[in-house]
């Protein structure tokens, strides 16, 4: 039995591992049930905290920052969805402004006197909308079953091997202590993830854009697009608040795919017809304007939320900056998670490695004594062939070659994730990098690889 030790990334801690962990534990259960994925949890002990209550962080003066930066491109969908991660309204205010201009002084207003306003009966369509039904990505939702995808030909779709690969024996036995991904329950995979964690939130989500689709449009005339801005207004808010208030949970790990299927079927919903989670045509240019509006204000507001942005971002900097000068406690916490699933019986083991523990686990496997045991290294969205270019590995200069003894690494990256960087140039002949595609847009690119299907697809043959 082949033994995943599970190594998580900067910023997390014990309630984000565990939805973390269970997605690995659910996805490799889909493709390779015999495994056992063991924890590695090293956020809370070596994590980084604010020690001194956030003394450091200056008051903000009466200052005010001035805006900048590039346009939004109409045809780009990740810029959309980047533009609703900062506020997921924009697109409806938009909208609804360009209603109002198009309604002018003396238009007609877009129903007639004694029939309901077509605005309000849309909102009351907003109000209505579920989750039930929803499907797609190889998982069925509610009782209704959704297209599958078949391990053969798991080199399409966007995913590529490049690189050199390495083979493997399947090794099937008995399970034991710790965790089998075997008889998991529901398969493991999204939309149903997703929509378990949207689900709380939908009602309140729909309710708010029904209201502000009341208050910006009544009275103006009808216009079309409105079905697929309202589906993307509801998915971005019930996403926001299950991160919780000011995002102070870990992002939603959601990949693409998923996030189109639940818009899609919102839409569909409502009566339109925008499945691909693209600005309509009719509402082009909705996005851009409201985008180029945030431009100015968003140095200020980010000023005025110096503080909390500070503190929600000391999880997922800090760690970095704690590794670079105290990270030895991460690699013990590793080399004992290790130990443990080789004492147990369950090897081969393999490091599946997130962000910085990519970093650390390599550090640790380039030691002059790493731990004995692993056969294969798997990093995803990590840095560790950058930090080698600039000569910041603890354990590895640049110019010198991976050990001998090293294992044989695979690094998955998503060329949308800015902290995913590629190894088979940096080591030839030592890793291969596997790219997937999570559909999604930096930051949530990020951390949303153990949602996307295709990445268990791919590592399936890989392991040992």
């Amino acid at each position: 039995m082949t033994s995943v030790v599970f190594v998580h990334g900067t910023g997390v801690r014990a309630k984000s591992y565990e939805k973390s962990f269970a997605r690995v534990v659910n996805g490799l259960g889909r493709v390779r049930a015999e495994v056992r994925v063991v924890r590695c949890l090293w956020g809370e002990e070596h994590g980084a905290s604010l020690g001194l209550d956030g003394a450091s962080v200056p008051v903000r003066s009466k200052n005010r920052g001035v805006g900048g930066g590039e346009l939004l491109d109409e045809d780009d969908p990740l810029a959309v969805w980047a533009l609703l991660e900062v506020d997921p309204l924009a697109e409806l205010r938009e909208f609804a402004e360009a209603a109002r201009a198009r309604r002018g002084g003396g238009a007609r207003a877009g129903f007639a006197p004694g029939r309901q306003d077509p605005w309000h009966t849309i909102a009351d369509r907003v109000r209505g909308l579920s989750l039930a039904g929803v499907s797609g990505g190889g998982e069925s939702v509610a009782g209704v079953s959704g297209g599958g995808e078949s391990l053969a030909g798991v080199s399409g779709g966007g995913e590529s091997l490049e690189g050199v690969s390495g083979g493997g024996e399947s090794v099937e036995g008995a399970s034991g202590g710790g965790e089998s991904v075997a008889g998991v329950s529901g398969g493991g995979g999204s939309p149903a993830e997703l929509v378990s964690d949207l689900a709380p939130h939908l009602g309140p989500a729909a309710g708010r854009v029904a209201h502000e689709i009341s208050r910006t449009l009544g009275g103006t005339p009808p216009a079309d697009g409105i079905e697929a801005i309202a589906a993307r207004a509801v998915y971005a808010l019930a996403v926001q608040r299950a991160e919780g208030p000011d995002g102070a949970d870990e992002p939603l790990p959601v990949d693409g795919a998923d996030r189109d299927a639940v818009v899609g079927a919102l839409t569909d919903q409502l009566g339109g017809t925008d499945r691909g989670g693209f600005a309509a045509r009719a509402a082009k240019g909705v996005a851009v304007r409201a985008l180029n509006s945030y431009l100015s204000p968003l140095s200020s507001l980010a000023h005025s939320f110096r503080s909390g942005i500070t503190r929600g971002s000391v999880p997922a900097g800090g760690d970095i900056l704690r590794y670079q000068a105290r990270g030895a406690g991460v690699r013990a916490a590793i080399r004992a998670a290790v130990r443990e699933a080789v004492d147990s019986g369950h090897g081969p083991v393999v490091l599946l490695a997130h962000s910085l523990g990519g970093i650390a686990c390599v550090d640790l496997l380039a030691e002059p004594d790493p731990p004995a045991g692993v056969e294969l290294l798997v990093t995803v969205g990590s840095q560790a062939p950058f930090l080698y270019e600039l000569d910041a590995l603890t354990a590895l200069r640049r110019g010198e070659p991976l050990p001998a003894a090293f294992p044989r690494w695979i690094n998955v990256y998503d060329e949308h994730d800015l902290l995913g960087f590629v190894g088979a140039k940096v080591f030839p002949g030592r890793v291969t990098d596997l790219r997937v595609d999570t559909r999604q847009p930096f930051p949530r690119a990020h951390t949303s690889y153990f949602a996307h299907h295709r990445l268990y697809e791919l590592l399936a043959p890989e392991l040992p």
